[in-house]
């Protein structure tokens, strides 16, 4: 059995962020970007938004980048300290000059910089999320290659988690004292840690920014909600339930998201984190070849389909020539 002290996160799960309109999310980010549609559903505490996945051809963790949309609150909130302040993708060396182009063909703007010796492609997507595709040429992982990107260009998964804080100090202590990450680098403000019990490779990191300076995040349309870590089963994740209680961090009950099982806290910054399962993925409720196609409603929210399908938008096919109409 796993003891408070052997229980190890594994990388990086997935991160949430809010869309202010679902379709044009689906166009950017499964058009695009070219990432697979994993999954339809709807908030597990709220059937009035949709909960939209998106990944690799299965849903590894580690490749997963969900979205939520509230009907009526479209509004855009401001990224900045309290959050997580970037979704960082992993690709080939040379897949960055094809990125270059296709974003340019859509309008959007980039910006070429090296961070911690890497080449770093910087965008934006429709709602203003800082998005960076990271040039990595030892990530093993293959993206999805089913869709219009060719499969050696393809978004591989999360390269790192950037989060910004007031005061970085406090953060660092809960990722090395009790969830186990270790430091890696350090450049001025930002440092750079691994997973436990991994290799220091691109799923693994997660980058500390702290900042005092800048205005604080505003949630909303536009930034994201949180940020997972992934964890192989329940008797891991329910040791560091056990682990983080003990340091004095309030810790959720388990949560039954159908796809995972998660716990949540708060960071000392602010921010959002949540430990999910690996296990049992997202092929329980629909084949893996027909990932996405269909909305998935949870289980609890089974005799309202009806008026929840109602209720929710139609979405069509992505197609990434309509993100050039701003909304």
């Amino acid at each position: 059995m796993n003891t408070s002290a052997s229980a190890q996160i594994t990388g990086l799960h997935h991160i949430t962020a809010i869309a202010s309109d679902p379709q044009r999310n689906v166009d950017f980010y499964a058009g695009l970007l070219g990432l697979r549609m994993i999954k339809r559903t709807v908030n597990f505490d709220d059937p009035s938004a949709y909960h939209l996945y998106y990944g690799d051809e299965t849903g590894r963790p580690g490749a997963i980048i969900t979205f939520f949309y509230w009907p009526g609150h479209e509004a855009l909130g401001r990224v900045g300290p309290g959050q997580n302040t970037a979704i960082v993708f992993s690709a080939r060396p040379e897949a960055l000059g094809y990125w270059e182009t296709r974003l340019a063909s859509a309008g959007v703007a980039t910006v070429r910089r090296v961070r911690f010796d890497e080449d770093v492609l910087s965008f934006a997507d429709p709602d203003g999320i800082p998005l960076e595709i990271v040039a990595v040429a030892d990530d093993a992982r293959t993206g999805w290659g089913g869709g219009e990107v060719p499969a050696e260009h393809a978004l591989r998964g999360m390269h790192t988690a950037e989060l910004t804080v007031r005061v970085a100090t406090k953060t660092e202590r809960l990722l090395t004292e009790v969830m186990g990450y270790r430091l890696v680098k350090r450049d001025g403000a930002r440092a750079r840690f691994a997973a436990p019990g991994a290799e220091a490779r691109s799923g693994h990191f997660v980058d500390v920014i702290g900042d005092a300076e800048a205005r604080p995040g505003v949630g909303g349309a536009g930034t994201i909600h949180h940020i997972a870590w992934s964890v192989p089963d329940d008797e891991t994740e329910l040791a560091l339930q056990a682990r983080l209680a003990a340091a004095g961090h309030p810790v959720s009950d388990v949560r039954d998201r159908d796809y995972f099982h998660s716990i949540y806290y708060r960071e000392p910054g602010g921010i959002l984190f949540e430990i999910a399962t690996a296990k049992p993925g997202f092929a329980i409720d629909e084949p893996v070849e027909r990932l996405g196609e269909k909305l998935r409603v949870p289980k609890q929210f089974a005799a309202a389909r009806a008026i929840i399908e109602r209720r929710l938008p139609p979405l069509k096919a992505p197609d990434w020539h309509r993100i050039a109409v701003k909304a």
